[in-house]
């Protein structure tokens, strides 16, 4: 099972949208995906139309508790796409597990357990915070997405993210890369976006996804109705960005280049 952590600390990025929507087009394509959401505001799991009665095990259970994945997984209604669903008590797991000798080893753990082969890819939906819980998900996956915002204080973040992948491969996970950089809330008509989009391309080069997934009024509106945006509408070109990128997520993976 391919492992990838969306993160970035700063929210208010796409990251969220971009794990949707991210799982929702690969689960189209015919992969099986499990998508973990690891952010206690459970925005992923409302998202793809999960209601509070229905997460009986969580994220936080599989992190604090002897419970195992399967039994924290629940079927969505996109053919082929599983979560792992978020609950408010995710948000005091940090403080938790501290008390925990491997903290920052215990989603690993319960991946590797739970790794059965019933599943070609797992996204995990990090919290806006570079925290224990993001810490166990970089810990746990051997690449990370990075959704980035076309907005200056985005790139000062992104400096220290990087910082903090560095420092993780150097303690915890040397396998850990960055799989790639996409840039998000792209505005063609506002100078800054390319400005920015111009920096980040200059620095990082080829990391960064050819393609921008751009404001689109469809991708706020999809979770109110508990769908991802490309069944919302799959003609929006929200809908249509993140289907390219799905095409070229995979064209990264070398063993995957054939699925695109």
């Amino acid at each position: 099972m391919v492992r990838i952590a969306i993160a970035n600390q700063k929210g208010g990025v796409g990251k969220t949208t971009t794990a949707i929507n991210m799982a929702t087009a690969l689960a189209a394509s015919g992969w099986k995906v499990l998508l973990i959401d690891l952010d206690p505001q459970g925005n992923a799991s409302t998202g793809l139309g999960l209601n509070q009665a229905e997460r009986t095990h969580s994220s936080y259970d599989l992190l604090i508790s002897d419970v195992s994945l399967s039994e924290c997984v629940i079927k969505t209604r996109v053919p082929g796409l599983d979560i792992v669903p978020a609950v408010v008590d995710l948000s005091g797991a940090e403080v938790e597990l501290v008390e925990f000798e491997e903290r920052t080893h215990r989603l690993k753990k319960a991946l590797d357990a739970g790794d059965d082969g019933q599943w070609d890819i797992c996204l995990i939906d990090c919290p806006p915070s570079l925290g224990l819980l993001t810490l166990n998900a970089m810990v746990a996956v051997e690449s990370l997405l990075v959704p980035l915002q076309c907005e200056f204080f985005a790139l000062e973040g992104l400096s220290q993210l990087l910082q903090t992948v560095e420092r993780i491969r150097a303690r915890f996970n040397r396998a850990l890369s960055v799989m790639g950089v996409v840039l998000t809330m792209y505005d063609r008509r506002n100078k800054l976006t390319e400005q920015v989009s111009d920096d980040v391309r200059a620095c990082l080069g080829n990391v960064v996804f050819d393609t921008v997934i751009p404001r689109n009024v469809r991708l706020s509106e999809a979770p109110s109705h508990g769908l991802p945006a490309l069944i919302y509408d799959h003609r929006c070109s929200g809908s249509e960005a993140y289907i390219n990128l799905a095409r070229e997520l995979i064209s990264r993976l070398p063993e995957r280049k054939v699925a695109a």
